[in-house]
Formats: structure tokens, C-alpha cells, sequence
């Protein structure tokens, strides 16, 4: 049997009433160089071979930030014998839930999540002094994660590169200039790599993915008490930059994206990407160099804006999905799947098979 249900934006603003950051993310000024932009987002996956109950979890759009992002609504079809929208409390990550009995045979369900989003650009020249972060959400982007720790060799090393800098925006900007000019972007890392930085410190490897370098920048970051997060989500369309490197190339299965905000006193929770300079200079074009002109736009860029090509889903670490007994995930942002009370690998066709399409709506 298909069923359909609908989440309108009005009741996905309401359910977004948990979201830690609520409000907070729009507080920055900022420009934008394009207008809003609407796209819509299908997600389906199949289970092949089942063994059981089969569950999954769908991340959805959930990230509250009006100014730049405004989630629309979401719905649903498929064979699923239940389907759940529900809300992880602690970041406000919210989720598709559903359930297959043991007798499904081809457990299918699409999802389609609407939303508009522009261009961020903080404006550094001119401080749009926002309200103090609140205590809560300062421990909470303060604090340590399972895979980010913000003690030991974190602080030790976020110590080393501040030293000698004053304010919050100088720190935030060495800390990110000190990832661009050591870590790069290995193109074996699977997937997005894991964002586990005291194994990435210790090891000496600071090479990885984009949830490797951006959870580098955020660890670092909260080690000296500057608040930040990473955002998981996935790029939608091509840059209208001209990077091909930082486009959604085709399909967008593979294209998830994790970036990150750093808490600046004078600006709010400010965009950066240190993880796409990396990306440019390993994909853009052969033998480029980190003093490229090309290179060394994308640099000055990313530390304060994001081209908004791409769809955050949500700020959420050490994620338990509602009735698993699996491990909690680092992170969510790919489709997750069990089958007989076992997990399945999200980056394994062979078993769990998920594609990721997008369109833009002209209005």
C-alpha cells in the first residue's frame, strides 16, 4: 500500500521549536550575491535482501536559520507499514522514521523536502553586534563530542596557532588558515571521512574529507572556547562561481558536504569552509597550488561565506536513532538502515541502495 503524508513548512517551523540555534544563525549581517533560490530534494532508498524488521532514518532539513535557509515541508511515499516524523533533542536533528514488518519483501521510501535558501556573506567591516550567545548553547558548542574531544592534543595544538592573536576573529581566522595550509583532501577517504581529529593529531595523517578538515576547524575551535559547530548536508546544484570542484556534479548520492559555523562576539555564527579550499585545489585543475589566484580567491571567500548550492540537514554529533540498539552515528547524513536489528553500511550498495536527486523551481 502507498501512503502519503505532508509536513508543511508552517508545522516543520513548529516542530523546529527544540532547535538549539534557533534564531541565533540569522543574527550575523551579512550580503548576498544572488536572490532566494527554491529546490527540491528527492531522496529514495531501497533494501535489498531483507532479513526481518527492517528499519531506516532519513535526515531531513532541519536547521532554523531564516536568513538564509527556510525549510518548506516534506513528504513521503512508499511500502513502509509505519513512518514517523521525529526530532533528536539535544541538536534538534530531524528524521524520517520507518518500519517494515519481517514479511516486506522490497522495503522502498521516497522522501521530497522542499526549501529556499541564498547566498551567506558576513560583512567584517561592519559588526552586527548580536545578542550574547546564551550559556546553554555556548557549553553546548563548547563542549566535546565523542569523536571531537577539546582537551589533551586538541588544545594543545589550537594553543600553538592562536598564540599571540587577541580577539575571537583573529583566533577563528588563524585556526582556519593553519587547516588550509596543513591538512589535505584525500581523494580514498570514504565517504566524507569520519571527523575523528585526537586519531587525526596524533597520527600526524591530517589528510581526509570534508567531515575530517571542517570537524578539525571545529574542535580546534571550541578547545580555546570559541563556539562552533559542523553542519552536515548536501550540495544541490552546480556553483554559479564558475568552481566545478564545489558543484553537486550530476547526481547529488554522492554529494553530501559537511561545513562549519564559528560564534564570533561582533558577527553571530559566522560560515566557513576550510575543507572546500582543499577540495579546489586537489579537483579544480591539475597541479594547482595554494598561492593559485584561483586558489587564493576561494581562500579569502570561504572564511565568511557560503554559496548556498547545497542543503544543510543539521548540527548534530553522537546521534542515537529513535528505536535502534545499534551504536549512536558520529554523525547524520547519509540514510541509515537496519535489518534484523542489525545496521547496514549506508555506503554499501550491495545491500542498501539510496539515490539523491535535486531540482530548482523557478517562482
Amino acid at each position: 500500500m502507498d501512503r502519503r503524508s505532508f509536513l508543511s513548512a508552517g508545522a516543520a517551523l513548529s516542530a523546529a521549536a527544540a532547535f538549539p540555534g534557533r534564531g541565533l544563525a540569522g543574527q550575523e549581517l551579512g550580503t548576498q550575491s544572488f536572490g532566494w533560490r527554491t529546490f527540491e530534494v528527492t531522496s529514495h532508498i531501497e533494501i535489498l535482501n531483507p532479513e526481518g524488521v527492517t528499519q531506516a532514518w532519513l535526515p531531513l532539513p532541519s536547521v532554523d536559520a531564516p536568513a538564509w535557509v527556510r525549510n518548506e515541508g516534506d513528504s513521503w511515499s512508499g511500502n513502509a507499514d509505519s513512518v514517523n516524523f521525529v526530532r533528536e533533542q539535544k541538536y534538534g536533528a530531524g528524521m524520517l522514521h520507518a518500519e517494515w514488518k519481517a514479511t516486506s519483501a522490497a522495503p522502498v521510501l521516497e522522501v521530497i523536502s522542499r526549501f529556499c535558501t541564498r547566498d551567506r556573506k558576513t560583512d567584517f567591516s561592519t559588526p552586527s553586534n548580536p545578542a550574547e550567545l546564551e550559556p546553554r548553547l555556548r557549553a553546548l558548542y563548547t563542549a566535546a563530542t565523542e569523536l571531537i574531544p577539546n582537551d589533551g592534543i586538541v588544545r594543545a595544538t589550537a594553543a600553538g596557532i592562536v598564540k599571540g592573536t587577541g580577539t575571537d576573529i583573529a583566533k577563528a581566522r588563524a585556526i582556519y588558515e593553519w587547516i588550509v595550509e596543513n591538512t589535505s583532501r584525500n581523494p580514498k577517504t570514504r565517504g566524507c571521512g569520519l571527523g575523528n581529529i585526537r586519531f587525526m593529531l596524533e597520527s600526524g595523517d591530517l589528510s581526509g574529507k570534508c567531515a575530517d578538515l571542517n570537524a578539525l576547524y571545529v574542535g580546534l575551535c571550541r578547545s580555546i572556547g570559541l563556539p562552533a559547530r559542523d553542519v552536515y548536508g548536501v550540495r544541490v546544484a552546480d556553483s554559479r562561481y564558475g568552481y566545478k570542484s564545489l558543484g553537486r556534479s550530476g547526481e547529488i548520492s554522492k554529494a553530501q558536504h559537511c561545513r562549519a559555523e564559528v560564534w564570533l562576539a561582533n558577527y553571530g555564527w559566522v560560515p566557513v569552509d576550510p575543507a572546500d579550499v582543499r577540495k579546489v585545489v586537489l579537483e579544480e585543475k591539475p597541479g594547482l597550488k595554494l598561492d593559485d589566484p584561483l586558489v587564493m580567491e576561494v581562500r579569502a571567500r570561504l572564511f565568511g561565506a557560503w554559496e548556498m548550492n547545497w542543503m544543510p540537514y543539521n548540527v548534530a554529533h553522537d546521534v542515537e536513532l529513535p528505536n535502534s540498539n545499534g551504536p549512536a552515528l558520529g554523525f547524520l547524513m547519509y540514510p541509515q538502515a537496519e535489518a534484523s536489528g542489525r545496521r547496514l553500511d549506508s555506503l554499501d550498495p550491495e545491500r542498501f541502495r539510496y539515490t539523491l536527486t535535486s531540482r530548482e523551481i523557478s517562482r
